[in-house]
């Protein structure tokens, strides 16, 4: 009975082990551990300067955010953390398929996107901003009337843009003709362009593609230069940024309280105060 018992209890061991295994793989909701106490893998930015930079020469990330991301992973008890550059295309669905634990990405909270993902308090507010060349000579926001004005496809600001250009009285805000992605919509006042990438956005502002480029303060820093302008009279309600996380994952209730215990010590506005 002795021998029938412990076969019993060691049958028992090896059950539960193999189901911790599976949970610490993410078989559970879990983030992967690589050993030690774990690897975070962070969805990253990697071409946002201040916030989320690839430096190809060093081959390492650097950044706000990057800073913000290591302190977040060192405080929840993991070893070592993992970057994996995302894009506005690509992070919502490399976090959903579990090629990332969470994304510090600058990314923007807001109501439609709660109900995929879940986020962290606010860690940073940014507004959306309207940049020109100064060789256009546009100084505010009614020179853009009959012109076209770019977005970077795959984020809010699109259809952010249009709804403010349609509260002030810029833009009925109903499109006319539009193609199959809505990367060409044309409204009765102004055409909207949307681009595959902040540089190819860039790029359309120089060539004079469009009239004026729409993006967000913290990346709009990355293309001003002397020859670019910001228009004094114009820009949209802030977005605030915030630690995306799984939908009702383990992580998710872990990153809310270290980002609000780093909100609260002033460690994330040391950060941001670095970076500016």
């Amino acid at each position: 009975m002795a021998i029938r018992r412990n076969r019993w209890l060691a049958a028992a061991v090896a059950a539960l082990l193999a189901f911790v295994f599976v949970a610490l793989a993410g078989g559970c909701g879990m983030p992967s551990l690589t050993g030690g106490n774990g690897t975070l893998t962070v969805g990253v930015r990697a071409d946002v300067m201040g916030f989320g930079y690839y430096n190809e020469k060093t081959h390492k990330y650097y950044g706000m955010e990057i800073d913000l991301a290591n302190e977040m992973a060192d405080r929840m008890g993991y070893s070592d953390v993992k970057f994996v550059t995302v894009t506005p295309d690509t992070r919502k669905e490399m976090l959903q398929n579990g090629q990332v634990d969470a994304l510090v990405a600058c990314y923007s909270i807001s109501d439609h996107r709660k109900e995929n993902v879940d986020f962290s308090p606010a860690y940073y507010t940014s507004t959306v901003q309207m940049m020109v060349e100064n060789s256009s000579l546009i100084t505010d926001i009614n020179g853009l009337k009959g012109r076209y004005i770019g977005t970077r496809a795959g984020t809010d600001t699109a259809a952010i843009l249009v709804k403010k250009l349609a509260e002030i009285g810029f833009s009925d805000g109903n499109p006319l003709q539009a193609n199959d992605d809505n990367s060409d919509v044309q409204f009765d006042n102004f055409h909207l362009l949307q681009y595959p990438s902040y540089q190819e956005l860039s790029d359309a502002l120089e060539s004079g593609a469009v009239g004026a480029i729409a993006l967000d303060s913290a990346i709009a820093k990355t293309y001003l230069n002397d020859e670019r302008s910001t228009l004094s009279d114009f820009s949209i309600n802030p977005e605030e940024y915030g630690v995306a996380t799984k939908k009702d994952s383990a992580l998710s209730a872990t990153v809310t309280t270290t980002i609000q215990n780093m909100l609260d010590d002033g460690t994330i506005n040391r950060f941001i105060d670095k970076w500016d």
